[in-house]
């Protein structure tokens, strides 16, 4: 293949990759929304009949309970009716809308929910020349992370019945009476007037006597007042950047892993040599050396845009717990695994590489080196696919809509440095290590490798269909397997068809590698028989699917009402943990069982914490309904879940559970929140934040 000389100067190639890092880095922050948006109208069928009709869009990846939920499960679609002038109901409520029914494992019952739309409605008959209807529908919604509240949508209408029927009868105008201590309270609290001390007094009747009526009064203001934006900060601060830096920084190490396969490392001299000699002027030379390197980080940023580009945002995000993909992913990295193992080589088709290649040797300047480093992705693809594969499930799973792009130009970047450092200096080629089978020895341990991912998102999918196929014993087992085979393997006890020939004893540090990954598996053994083992925690199944499990030990809030367990706190001088938690959030329980169950996680939340949980589906009546305003609508707290959502939303700017802040005496938020992640390092990362920050004020 004949390669002409390039007159062009890197400037273009440096103005392409500037203006494509330009849309990898601007992003667009976007207000959260709600996940299920309902309207309500009445329709008039007839002089003597009218319905109330509820129409809901349901966002994807989202489910909508039906009305024929059994006692014990999340909360149903429910109508309430308040006041009834001149009309009554006709019936339960109707629904309409494609119903999915499927035995839920967590619930131990058959649910039924709805998905993308629904419509209920509620028939009322009309008994008078006037009517006047007045209520709620409550409804609950969940996807696979994460539960709403249960939420309600009011109405209050009224209209004319037949010109025959009899005056309607005005409802009763019954007293009202006063408040109990906690609707007061939050009523006040919410409308930001000043604490009253006689229900402050009464609600400190309630608290451990330590605790005194002033202090409480003295702390009410501050419990409720709003911190959104505070939250809003802690969470958007370090966390997204750390994301950024980690996945980038996983994409580097892939990078480099690709480097030194068989299908690149041996190119890297004859590439190089190649722009070196092909000018007499080695200055250009280099250039040209330094212009295929940033081919090469286009290329593969091109294609990690790509994939952000045709999946979205919020596809991306669902990908992490999407059974389906889950499964699809497994699947990928079993096969690239056994690529690896050298069962069969993934190649792209030959006359691919040829057209590419032909194009090259065509084409003259800037095209004619891009094409070269194009055709250097066609022909490393048996190396580099299987593990820009593993990058991209990795990164598409992260939560973070732009992974694809960034881990993609980590990877980029560390293949094409050594084409550039050895451009700029030709003496290391030299000092390079030769092509030989230490590149076989790097693949093999790369299939291991992605075989101990794919159970991971196997693991996924089986919790997600309720298949107990990969209960947590089961899992650790068999990385035990794996890990130990893999040390085995680097210790040069276990061979491979692609190793046959090579009778030389393992190199000092495949040897140590290979004894550290033997007492991995070892430190896993005791998993099976319920230890945390924390290393793997982030990828093994929770501990309630184990059948076998010795560590009993678990984790009660003291409190479940938020002024009294606040009172408790300032009274004893430690911080809280706000829980804010559901009866029917499956989630919740996940956490509680594979999370808190920890010994040192469930220390620290009963020796430096004061836990309060606050139940959002509690169906227990406020003494009296509360009217609050918020984001300039009317809103109805009826029940304690109601108010502790209200507190959720109005508060803290979520709806979701479960939902974790840590807060100081004041109800300041201290760090970061915490959702569902089944992570017992993180979450021991967060409390200890928590402290670290409560300890400094």
């Amino acid at each position: 293949m004949i390669h002409p000389h390039s007159n062009s100067k890197t400037s273009s190639v440096m103005r392409l990759l500037l203006f494509t890092l330009t849309l990898l880095l601007t992003t667009t922050a976007g207000a959260q929304e709600m996940p299920v948006k309902f309207s309500v109208q009445q329709k008039q069928v007839s002089p003597t009949e009218v319905d109330v009709v509820f129409t809901a869009k349901i966002d994807k990846g989202w489910h909508v309970y039906s009305t024929n939920i059994p006692d014990g499960g999340p909360t149903a679609a429910t109508m309430h009716t308040e006041k009834a002038e001149g009309a009554q109901p006709m019936g339960g409520l109707i629904k309409q809308g494609k119903e999915v029914s499927e035995d839920d494992q967590i619930f131990g019952m058959r649910l039924s929910y709805f998905e993308n739309a629904v419509t209920f409605i509620q028939k009322y008959k009309i008994t008078a020349k006037t009517y006047n209807i007045k209520g709620y529908l409550e409804y609950g919604a969940c996807n696979d992370e994460m539960c709403m509240p249960p939420s309600t949508v009011e109405f209050e209408y009224s209209g004319k019945g037949p010109e025959e029927a009899p005056a309607a009868e005005p409802a009763k105008d019954e007293a009202a009476t006063p408040a109990a201590a906690d609707a007061a309270l939050a009523t006040a609290l919410a409308a930001g007037t000043p604490t009253d001390t006689a229900a402050a007094d009464s609600l400190a009747a309630t608290v451990p006597a330590v605790i005194d009526s002033a202090l409480v009064a003295s702390s009410q203001d501050k419990w409720w007042q709003p911190s959104v934006d505070e939250l809003k900060t802690l969470n958007g601060g370090n966390i997204s950047d750390r994301s950024w830096l980690y996945i980038f920084l996983m994409g580097l190490l892939y990078g480099l892993l690709a480097v030194f396969t068989p299908c690149v490392w041996p190119i890297i001299p004859m590439t190089v040599s190649f722009f070196l000699k092909r000018s007499k002027d080695k200055k250009k030379g280099i250039r040209d050396a330094i212009t295929y390197g940033i081919s090469i980080i286009v290329i593969y940023l091109a294609l990690g845009l790509l994939v952000t580009a045709i999946f979205g945002a919020q596809t991306l995000n669902d990908l992490a717990t999407n059974a389906v993909f889950n499964l699809i992913f497994c699947a990928l990295l079993v096969v690239f695994a056994l690529s690896f193992f050298g069962w069969f080589e993934l190649t792209l088709p030959s006359s691919w590489t040829n057209k590419v290649d032909n194009k090259a040797s065509e084409t003259s300047g800037l095209l004619s080196i891009f094409l070269m480093a194009f055709t250097l992705t066609l022909v490393s693809f048996s190396c580099t696919g299987p593990i820009i594969g593993l990058l991209l499930v990795e990164t598409t799973t992260s939560g973070n809509w732009m992974g694809p792009a960034i881990g993609m130009l980590g990877f980029a970047i560390a293949l094409a440095l050594p084409f550039t450092l050895f451009a700029l200096f030709p003496t290391w080629l030299k000092q390079a290590p030769k092509s030989g089978s230490w590149m076989n020895t790097i693949k093999v341990v790369l299939g291991f490798i992605e075989l101990a991912f794919a159970l991971k998102f196997f693991s996924v999918a089986d919790l997600a269909y309720g298949w107990r196929l990969l209960d947590r014993e089961v899992f650790l087992a068999l990385w035990i397997a794996i890990f130990l085979f893999l040390g085995l393997y680097l210790i040069g006890i276990l061979k491979f068809q692609s190793d046959q020939g090579s009778d030389k004893a393992m190199p000092v540090p495949c040897i140590m590698l290979g004894l550290v990954s033997i007492a991995f598996a070892v430190y896993m053994v005791p998993g099976l028989w319920g230890a945390p083992c924390r290393a793997v925690s982030a990828f093994a199944p929770p501990l309630y699917t184990q059948d076998f499990n010795l560590n009993t030990k678990e984790v009660r809030a003291a409190y479940t009402n938020y002024e009294e367990g606040m009172a408790a706190a300032k009274a004893s001088g430690k911080p809280v943990m706000l829980d804010f938690t559901g009866f029917g959030c499956v989630n919740c329980r996940k956490m509680e069982i594979a999370v808190w169950t920890d010994p040192t996680v469930a220390d620290k939340l009963n020796k430096d914490y004061v836990l309060i949980s606050l139940f959002v589906d509690d169906k227990t009546p406020l003494d009296q309904p509360i009217e609050v305003q918020y984001n300039g609508k009317k809103r109805t707290l009826r029940t304690i879940g109601d108010k502790w959502s209200y507190l959720e939303e109005m508060k803290f700017g979520h709806l979701t559970q479960p939902l974790y802040v840590l807060v100081d005496n004041d109800g300041n938020p201290m760090t970061r929140s915490f959702s569902y992640k089944e992570d017992v390092g993180e979450y021991l990362k967060f409390l200890g934040e928590g402290l670290k920050k409560y300890k400094s004020n």
